[in-house]
């Protein structure tokens, strides 16, 4: 499911809200132990873009 949630955040990535919407979505499937790795590859991958959103979407989760 990790790479799955990659390549949908990397496709809505046009879009702020969406992008938000479906990293929550991600966040939910994907493993306990795999949640650290999404957030450093979104922080890496988006963060010069998205920067509050990952953070606030992960703010409660890790």
């Amino acid at each position: 499911m990790f790479e799955l949630s990659k390549k949908i955040l990397s496709k809505v990535s046009f879009d702020r809200h969406l992008f938000a919407k479906e990293l929550k979505k991600a966040i939910g499937y994907v493993q306990p132990s795999e949640r650290t790795l999404l957030k450093i590859w979104c922080l890496s991958t988006f963060g010069h873009v998205y920067q509050s959103e990952i953070i606030e979407a992960f703010q409660n989760i890790i």
